[in-house]
């Protein structure tokens, strides 16, 4: 039986995207027109039919969104792997607050679906290390938190 579409995110997914957290997009290469692949961390869902994605303004991701709109993010949440949907576009060229040259990607959801194999659940989720100074990787999330929420 087939898992059921929403056309928006669920509250599980919604919670989960109120702060960092690892993230796959997937968007098409806009010189090959191949599927491109990216991990990102700055994301945030300021609605559930809404995702905003921070990333550098030199970002294969900001190209090939302008090319070709259709975006999808792999979400690990919810014991289990999620596949968000949607048409995407630069909303800010420059995310205001940031000492970084960040884009604002935001993504129209309009359909998510469960993943994940059938009979399992993810039992831990992708955890990850900021390799630079702790105390600055803390401020610059924070300010990148609060500048996608003011946008």
């Amino acid at each position: 039986m087939a898992n059921k579409v929403e056309t928006t995110l669920i509250q599980p997914l919604y919670e989960a995207l109120q702060k960092e957290r690892f993230v796959m997009v997937s968007t098409i290469d806009h010189e090959t027109g191949a599927p491109n692949v990216s991990a990102v961390s700055w994301v945030y869902a300021p609605s559930h039919e809404l995702v905003y994605i921070a990333v550098d303004q030199r970002s294969r991701i900001v190209e090939n969104i302008k090319k070709h709109p259709a975006t999808a993010l792999n979400l690990i949440a919810n014991e289990s792997t999620y596949s968000i949907n949607g048409n995407a576009h630069v909303k800010e060229e420059k995310l205001e607050g940031v000492p970084l040259k960040l884009s604002l990607i935001q993504l129209a959801v309009s359909e998510v679906r469960d993943v994940m194999f059938y009979g399992s659940k993810i039992s831990s989720v992708p955890k990850y290390e900021k390799t630079y100074d702790e105390k600055a990787a803390a401020k610059l999330d924070q300010q990148v938190l609060d500048a996608m929420k003011k946008a």
